[in-house]
């Protein structure tokens, strides 16, 4: 007669089948190489990094950069950019970029990309002049194209930075007047601007603003945020002027926004569909003071609609 299996050897095969179907789970499958990387040399001591979100990369927790095989940033899987500081004036870097899963696997290096800080100038307390006639296009579902007319610098222009909102998103070299910006939102509204930067670290004021709407994602209706959003600065005062959205009703209130936090509502009658609206702002801050503004307006539905591209001004 044969004998039943011991409680330990129960146990025992458990074990080993656990075991084999963990390992079977166990992901192994490294990412794929980051490509599209560059570096720019920002200043004498500061090299700025880019690179493309990693193909398939749904899995990425973050990027790793290299300089000459040694990681100097971890970055998380949402940012392709990264500034890196303390070099050393005119000097040959040289920087990869890798792509890292939940489960720890490592993506092969990219290919390296050499670069070279220039000389130092602490001397140079100038900045460049403004860029000008920033315009821009959409290139596709989630990219748009810039194209400026070139600043000039006391020195040379180093780099320039490309900002949506007051975010720097994108830097190219100071020799380049066009920049390509992936990465972004179905039905957001984007505005964006560009500042010149010479080895000295001194950026330029910021160009005139360009907003672009990409489109909308699938089934989400027309953009509810206002559009054509002007603010003038007077003394002690801002000026708004906007087109409200339009909507199957009245637009009776909008939030104002500035530097990112809710400042006021401004509540006036029904306002008359495609009619400008206009709002003034006083002012008590000193001169030099930057503001960042936006709009959204509340719907007839009652819900707050989409903010408006934003506008920076200098208290005068």
């Amino acid at each position: 007669m044969q004998r039943p299996p011991t409680i330990t050897a129960l146990v025992c095969a458990a074990a080993f089948v656990l075991t084999a179907c963990a390992g079977e789970d166990k992901d192994t499958q490294a990412p794929n190489t980051p490509k599209g990387v560059t570096a720019q040399a920002g200043s004498a001591t500061s090299v700025h990094v880019m690179w493309e979100k990693a193909p398939d990369g749904e899995d990425v927790t973050s990027y790793e950069v290299f300089q000459k095989g040694t990681k100097v940033k971890t970055l998380p899987a949402a940012k392709y950019m990264v500034d890196i500081n303390q070099l050393t004036p005119k000097t040959a870097y040289s920087f990869t970029v890798r792509a890292r899963d939940a489960a720890g696997n490592l993506s092969k290096p990219s290919p390296a990309i050499a670069v070279t800080t220039p000389e130092p100038t602490p001397e140079d307390k100038q900045p460049p002049t403004r860029p000008t006639q920033l315009k821009g296009e959409l290139d596709g579902k989630a990219a748009v194209r810039l194209a400026w007319q070139p600043a000039t610098d006391n020195t040379k222009v180093t780099s320039y930075d490309v900002y949506q909102e007051d975010s720097r998103i994108h830097s190219v070299s100071g020799t380049e007047t066009k920049a390509l910006v992936t990465g972004l939102r179905p039905g957001t509204v984007y505005s964006f601007t560009v500042r010149a930067r010479d080895a000295g670290e001194n950026s330029s004021p910021d160009s005139n603003a360009v907003d672009l709407t990409t489109p909308g994602a699938s089934g989400k209706g027309p953009s509810t945020a206002p559009t054509d959003l002007t603010a003038t600065v007077r003394k002690g005062q801002v000026v708004l002027t906007w087109t409200p959205p339009q909507g199957n009703g009245p637009i009776e209130s909008h939030e104002l926004h500035l530097n990112g936090e809710l400042a006021t509502t401004i509540v006036w009658g029904a306002m008359p569909e495609g009619k400008t609206a206009t709002y003034t702002m006083d002012v008590t801050d000193p001169p030099g003071t930057r503001y960042s503004l936006k709009l959204r307006a509340k719907l007839p539905d009652g819900k707050w609609g989409d903010f408006s591209a934003q506008r920076t001004v200098v208290v005068r």
